[in-house]
């Protein structure tokens, strides 16, 4: 029979196994608390929302995408704070209107121009990876970002997703662009390329010609004359052209956390790479709460060309891109179900804005995506062509299969929806959007999104209003952008619709629709046609007005409440001294390979 000594020194050493087994029974890393779910986000660049099966395409093949929608829920009004990348993407991720955080324009341009610039999200905003990160959770991004780099000088990643709360990044940090593309046509700012090279052209034709005139005799001319020539063209190069000229240098970068491992990017295996790296992170966190934010390069011009997707499609080399990105959707889906993590995990699918319609060329056809029944597109302002976007959340176990959530909804509503879902009860500032657990889940029938505002830029589009008592939902614009010619389907081709002046019309009244009957938005209301026409102007002017007060202590909503404006010209523009470069600058130049072998 064992002594007393022995049978308490076999319990001593029982106590690390039974550990060990509690550890593992409580899930992956977790004792008696619940394992918080994992989040996988995946977002589309520019793609429209009649490009999906499961929104009403039935020429272009989307089945993993569509399986997506059928094993979970289905929003049919999700809707982007803006109708272009980094403003949309800012409100994303902070679940904030894009003005608040200053990533609103006011001018021309309205996006971030220059990798080079020192304009982007600022390191003093909270983002949903960050208060992520600060519970436990290990978070990545992987693909495009567009929201800023460097602040000061080369290297301070003041903007950088390793700032704002993601522990691994690996993607493309400005946006993918026809000038990463040998042989496709620039789209930065072409005009002013085009006045600033005939500029140098002209002074340098100029100054040719008096060197000439001076050298023959014919005319005394000042040498102070020449040389002033001669620095004017000089600078019209070196600080204009020079920068446009390198643009697939300067801003085609692909980055490992805060490294440029490849300058210029190669598109032709910068899809595979992405996915293998998305593929890799749930691989490595498979054992403890993660969140992964898969920002895809599709369905951005430039098309990619992949041999295996060439000419499968109906649609061109567009629909061959979508349908390489539906596989690629499939293949994160599967990595996600091998490792037995489906009902751990909530998988997201979106577009941060619809698709470019003016988008087209005559050798490939149409480059954009197609918004199925709404009107207008990218860069379009309030029209539901460019803010309506697919949303769809899988999480088996948790979430009914096939339900369609038909109330309206948001981008920035995921950043509310993450910190729940990950008990994060922390103090945090006004958010623009809110918790969708409860309608994802049927717990609630009706948004909490009774008014929503549509900006173009900095300034107050349209907003729409969904009554408390009704399934209406009315929408007001209150300017839109002038088509040209009158009856095209955008402003001009290939440029962005401008937010004021002569290009806009402004309406008193304003325009007046109802969703609910009229989502394309075709046939204006009018007071003899619609009894609450007067009550919906009201309603919508209070909210606007009340709106307006969160602003800086009232002031109109062209002020970001003393946040600095990120998209000025002097923030937008390059800076040589802000430029990422592998190798000396202005040398540089890498493949991933060689700077792995290093």
């Amino acid at each position: 029979m064992p002594s007393l000594f022995t049978l308490n020194m076999t319990r001593l050493r029982a106590w690390p196994l039974l550990g060990l087994l509690l550890l593992a029974a409580g899930g992956r890393g977790t004792t008696g608390e619940e394992r918080k779910p994992n989040f996988v986000l995946i977002m589309v660049d520019d793609l429209g929302i009649g490009d999906v099966g499961c929104y009403g395409n039935d020429t272009i093949r989307t089945p993993n995408i569509d399986r997506l929608a059928s094993e979970g829920v289905r929003l049919s009004q999700h809707i982007a704070a803006a109708p272009l990348c980094t403003p949309s993407r800012s409100a994303f991720m902070t679940g904030r209107y894009p003005l608040r955080s200053g990533m609103a324009g006011a001018g021309r341009s309205r996006v971030l121009l220059f990798l080079g610039g020192s304009g982007g999200l600022l390191s003093s905003e909270t983002t949903f990876a960050k208060r992520l990160q600060q519970q436990g959770y290990s978070t990545g991004l992987v693909g495009k970002w567009h929201l800023g780099l460097n602040c000061e000088h080369r290297g301070d990643h003041c903007h950088h997703p390793n700032t704002h709360g993601f522990d691994y990044y690996y993607g493309i940090p400005f946006t993918l662009h026809n000038d990463c593309e040998p042989g496709e046509d620039s789209v930065v700012m072409t005009d002013l390329q085009q006045t600033l090279r005939n500029m140098t052209v002209m002074l340098g034709i100029g100054l040719f010609t008096l060197v000439c005139i001076h050298v023959l005799g014919l005319v005394e001319i000042s040498l102070w004359v020449l040389v002033l020539l001669f620095l004017l063209s000089a600078l019209a190069t070196a600080v204009w052209y020079v920068p446009f000229n390198f643009l697939s240098t300067w801003n085609c970068v692909l980055m490992r956390n805060q490294d440029v491992v490849e300058q210029p990017v190669r598109l032709e295996t910068l899809p595979q790479r992405l996915l293998g790296e998305a593929k890799h992170f749930i691989q490595r966190n498979a054992n403890r709460p993660f969140l992964l934010f898969f920002s895809l390069a599709h369905i951005h011009t430039p098309l990619f060309k992949n041999p295996k997707f060439a000419g499968k499609s109906q649609h061109g080399r567009y629909g061959d891109n979508m349908e390489e990105l539906d596989w690629m959707i499939g293949e994160i889906t599967d990595t996600v179900d091998s490792l037995g993590l489906a009902g751990d995990t909530l998988m997201y699918f979106t577009s941060d804005h619809g698709g470019h319609l003016e988008d087209a060329d005559d050798a490939v056809g149409q480059k954009g995506g197609w918004n199925g029944i709404y009107r207008g597109g990218k860069a379009m302002g309030g029209w539901e062509g460019g803010i309506r976007v697919p949303g769809i959340f899988r999480w088996p176990g948790k979430l009914k299969a096939g339900r369609v959530v038909d109330e309206p909804t948001s981008l920035m509503d995921l950043y509310p929806t993450l910190t729940h879902l990950a008990r994060d009860s922390r103090p945090d500032r006004p958010l623009d959007g809110y918790n969708l657990m409860p309608l994802l889940q049927g717990k609630e029938q009706r948004s909490e999104h009774e008014f929503m505002f549509h900006y173009c830029g900095v300034y107050l589009n349209a907003a729409r209003w969904h009554p408390p008592d009704s399934d209406s939902i009315y929408k007001v614009h209150f300017f839109t952008p002038n088509f040209s010619p009158p009856g095209a389907i955008g402003c001009y081709d290939g440029k962005v619709c401008p937010c004021s002046g002569k290009h806009v019309t402004y309406h008193d009244p304003p325009l007046m629709f109802n969703l609910l009957h009229d989502p394309s938005e075709s046939r204006p209301l009018t007071p003899d046609a619609e009894p609450r026409h007067a009550e919906v102007l009201a309603q919508l002017s209070k909210a606007v007005e009340s709106h307006q007060k969160t602003f800086n202590n009232g002031q109109t909503s062209q002020n970001s409440g003393g946040i600095p404006n990120q998209m000025t010209w002097d923030k937008i523009l390059w800076r040589p001294w802000l430029q990422p470069c592998c190798g000396t600058f202005p040398f540089c130049g890498c493949r991933e390979e060689q700077t792995a072998a290093i």
